[in-house]
């Protein structure tokens, strides 16, 4: 029997977060928490594998902002403050646990190595750019690097306005070149959200080809021979990989996902909401805002408050049962399917965040560590563009349905009565940016840079963090001041623009708080350039 073919997809990916006003800001601990416990983690396993020479394929997309964010001096300097804090407070712990939870001293001791070891390899061993590491295992072979939207907006929201769709594309190509040194094959359409004809802008820019959501092939007015198990070309050439849904809810799901499991870690339980005020305050947020500080000692257990202890042990057995289940349930389906497809080979194409694995779910990077280490004579991990190199069998032409993933399938979460009332105004930006660069082209100095500025004002709105952060939720004022200050901005500079001034003591403020594409240019909104 034939081995399966999967394609692991991670979208690494946070909203641009960058406060230099402040000596802490707590929406900035989005990114030192998932380099801490997702991106290097997952880049030590990656190595790890690597010098053992065992053979695997997998594909990462790095977000423009997330890349922003990981080669910014400031940033940089404050994440190793972040890993100093949480060393200082490791010590502590284990002290701590030492003399009253003598329970929870291994798992002290095992963050605390962590952190340690996260140190020492973010200063020494990639001089504060882990970005190099990434490249480094592209170079190798063993990972496949693409890119996203320039600030992963949900492009299926601004189908009417192809010049933010293209801007959202180029700008989101360069950031990928400028980065890795070579233009990218593939792109993640942000959200899974796609809407037909999406894919003459992602051809117009080199793409070869991006995933879609399953049910783009099962609603397609053609008819998808194979479904959602093997990708199509659509009528402009491109690829399109239909993400495969049950084999991604295996980890996906929030109800029956492998990271459900009673054993596994509880993220919710954290000493920096459990402890003493007195013991946490260096810790946490002033004025005395409790935030994760990732020392948590409780497991899942179930639907009750009453966690039993971490096992450690215990999970890592788990973890190897349900990389045996993953291989097990994914190679029936493959006897299955091909014993129906003529001899076509079927693809399981599984996408998911990159913060998932190890962040969200602790155990997540030892989990796919045990699936490649167990995948020899079992499973063959591919890249997407592997697969359309090798495979032998034509693609079918097809075109994909409008479709999202997420809550129903259809933009739900991204166009929901908590959201809504924010797209007219971001409409109204884009416009207004468009009448800018169309007005006002080719401008230089003082005006050149007041445009630049508006235009990565436009790009920041559009982000499709803010409207999910909101149908979440969660940070939600944060999310609200964001995209009100971004169109605020927009329409700052409209208006001096339109009385032939420029706000410059505002300019120099904006452009040392918002350092993302620094080599913009507004006139990707003149839709003469389309």
């Amino acid at each position: 029997m034939s081995n399966a073919n999967v394609a692991f997809v991670l979208n690494a990916h946070l909203p641009f977060v960058r406060h230099p006003e402040y000596p802490r800001f707590l929406e900035e601990d989005w990114l030192f928490e998932s380099i801490s416990e997702s991106y290097l983690p997952l880049l030590r396993m990656l190595n790890r594998l690597k010098e053992e020479g065992l053979s695997f394929q997998l594909t990462i997309s790095f977000s423009p902002p997330l890349i922003a964010m990981l080669t910014d001096n400031a940033l940089q300097n404050r994440f190793v403050h972040y890993l100093q804090q949480h060393i200082e407070l490791g010590q502590k712990e284990v002290q701590r646990c030492k003399d009253e939870q003598p329970q929870f001293l291994e798992m002290a001791q095992h963050y605390l190595d962590g952190y340690i070891r996260n140190l020492h390899e973010y200063e020494d061993l990639y001089r504060m750019n882990i970005l190099d590491g990434f490249k480094a295992l592209e170079q190798s072979g063993h990972l496949e690097l693409i890119t996203t939207a320039a600030t992963h907006a949900y492009l299926p929201l601004y189908e009417e306005y192809p010049q933010a769709i293209n801007a959202q594309i180029e700008l989101g190509v360069q950031s990928f070149l400028t980065t890795f040194g070579h233009p990218p094959k593939g792109f993640w359409l942000p959200e899974c959200g796609y809407y037909p004809g999406l894919e003459e802008h992602l051809k117009y820019h080199g793409i070869k080809w991006f995933q879609v959501a399953s049910q783009s092939m099962l609603l397609s007015p053609d008819k998808a021979t194979y479904g959602g198990y093997r990708p199509v070309r659509c009528p402009s050439g491109v690829a399109a990989f239909p993400r495969d849904y049950q084999a991604t809810s295996l980890v996906w799901s929030n109800t029956t996902g492998y990271p459900t499991d009673n054993v596994y870690r509880e993220f919710y339980r954290d000493i920096g909401y459990d402890l003493n005020m007195d013991y946490i305050r260096p810790y946490i947020h002033e004025p005395e805002v409790r935030v994760f500080t990732g020392y948590k000692y409780w497991a899942i257990t179930g639907d009750t408050d009453q966690k039993v202890p971490y096992v450690r042990a215990q999970a890592m057995e788990r973890v190897k049962e349900h990389a045996r289940n993953f291989h097990y349930v994914v190679n029936n389906r493959n006897h299955r399917l091909r014993a129906t497809m003529g001899g076509a080979q079927p693809l399981f194409f599984l996408g998911f965040d990159a913060e998932l694995f190890g962040h969200w779910w602790y155990e997540g990077i030892d989990w796919l560590e045990e699936v490649i280490r167990t995948s020899k004579d079992r499973t063959k991990l591919v890249t997407p563009s592997f697969f359309l190199a090798e495979d032998a069998t034509p693609l079918q032409t097809v075109r994909p349905a409008f479709s999202s993933w997420g809550q129903g399938g259809y933009s739900a979460a991204w166009l929901d009565g908590s959201n809504t009332e924010y797209y007219r105004h971001i409409h109204k930006a884009i416009t207004r940016m468009e009448e800018l660069a169309s007005r006002f082209p080719d401008q230089t100095s003082l005006k050149q840079r007041f445009l630049n500025q508006a235009a990565r004002e436009v790009l920041l709105a559009m982000s499709s963090d803010w409207p999910f952060i909101i149908y979440c939720r969660t940070s939600v004022e944060y999310a609200k001041k964001r995209i009100e200050g971004h169109l605020k901005n927009v329409n700052l500079v409209y208006d001096d623009m339109c009385k032939n001034a420029v706000d410059t003591e505002w300019l120099v403020k904006a452009e040392k708080r918002h350092t993302i594409f620094g080599d913009i240019d507004y006139n990707i909104f003149n839709s003469e350039r389309i």
